[in-house]
């Protein structure tokens, strides 16, 4: 097993300004760090390291307020465009993983109906149970409207999204997790002829008028189509560590040890342990609070704090990596929490990367997340994926 070591971090829905095809998802003036900034955060970690030279490199640049463009950054800057159909997690990491889903998953209308008859009369008469809701909404929102009823039938809620997404949810209290996994699962594949990029369970507790969503939170991710830089690095003999929710993101496919945590304290307790262990190989990181408790929710200050803790989490963890390890901290899309709606936003993300072997600390623009996976094949020198530019010279 190689004994180099590669950590990519994602800032779930950390964007940083509209991409140039945002109107296509009618997304224009979405800047998720930039108006988030509007609420306060002190990120000086993420200043040193270069993160306020980035909105200058875009086309309609928009500064981060407290978050100064320094001289010197440690890391090399940059952002990247994604190019693949979607603005959805499982787009967003597979695309960072190699991935160029040019056709994109489907997405469900978002008037009721939702769903074709033929998927909930497959759930309802695999589960015994009737279904509600079938329509785009909030999660937070429909479990409010709809779980009196749940409770008192037993019926799935059934709901999407903008993103493609066949959402369930359902009480702790009436119905189990692993009956509500198990739904999932009885959908998962008649979703896959659409295809549909996930299947999630949502589970909640609490009573009418008081409902919270829980973190036992589970996604049953179509396939990928085509293998990733996970698939290509562990058929290598490298060892693949997730941690997060990447595990359901990938299917399950190309990964030797999953971690899978619910919250950002547990990934980055997780990343903390991974590196007293001495972990090589390939760990790939998500940090899902940005997304699930703050953007999708539409609270800015909430995902403020967000980020100073993360900004606080990276102090400590820098000077425990050794000097050839290559980091690289991005982001899988955006999540404005000052943006209308509650979905996610099409927007340039982010690109930190650290590695003795760059000289230019410029990345400029990257056209495909992709160039991430590239840069991994290119660090752990096995054969080039078919898409993208590695930012390290081999």
């Amino acid at each position: 097993m190689s004994a180099r070591r590669a950590i990519v971090i994602v800032l779930d829905s950390v964007g940083i300004g509209e991409a140039p095809d945002a109107g296509t998802y009618d997304d224009c003036g979405a800047y998720t760090l930039q108006h988030t900034s509007a609420s306060g955060f002190s990120l000086p970690t993420l200043e040193a390291l270069g993160l306020g030279c980035i909105p200058s490199l875009l086309p309609k640049s928009k500064p981060i307020a407290g978050v100064n463009a320094v001289e010197n950054p440690i890391f090399a800057f940059g952002a990247m465009q994604e190019v693949s159909r979607g603005k959805d997690t499982t787009t967003g990491h597979w695309e960072i993983a190699g991935l160029n889903l040019s056709n994109g998953f489907h997405v469900f209308p978002q008037t009721h109906p939702s769903f074709p008859p033929e998927l909930l009369i497959k759930l309802s008469k695999a589960t015994g149970r009737e279904t509600i809701g079938n329509l785009a909404a909030s999660g937070t929102a429909i479990i409010d409207s709809l779980g009196e009823k749940h409770m008192q039938d037993g019926s799935w809620i059934v709901y999407t999204s903008a993103d493609s997404v066949f959402q369930i949810a359902a009480h702790e209290d009436v119905v189990p997790l692993q009956e509500l996994y198990d739904a999932c699962e009885v959908v998962r594949k008649p979703c896959n002829t659409y295809p549909v990029a996930r299947v999630i369970a949502r589970p909640f507790t609490g009573t009418p008028g008081n409902f919270v969503r829980t973190q036992n939170r589970r996604d049953f991710s179509f396939t990928p189509p085509e293998p990733t830089i996970l698939d290509r690095l562990s058929e290598a003999g490298i060892t693949v560590t997730t941690v997060g929710k990447l595990d359901d993101i990938f299917a399950h496919r190309g990964m030797t040890q999953k971690r899978h945590v619910k919250n950002n304290p547990d990934a980055m307790q997780a990343l903390d342990d991974l590196i007293d262990e001495n972990q090589s190989g390939f760990i790939f990181v998500n940090l899902i609070d940005f997304d699930t408790l703050y953007g999708h929710r539409r609270d800015p200050n909430g995902y403020a704090r967000c980020l100073e803790a993360t900004d606080a989490y990276l102090a400590q963890l820098l000077p425990r990596l050794a000097p050839d390890n290559l980091l690289i901290i991005t982001a899988d899309h955006g999540n404005d929490p000052t943006f209308k709606g509650t979905d996610h936003t099409r927007e340039f993300v982010p690109l930190l990367v650290q590695h003795p072997s760059i000289v230019d600390h410029n990345l400029g623009i990257r056209k495909g997340f992709f160039d991430v996976a590239q840069t991994l094949a290119a660090f752990f020198d096995i054969a080039p994926m078919p898409n993208g530019t590695s930012i390290l010279t081999r």
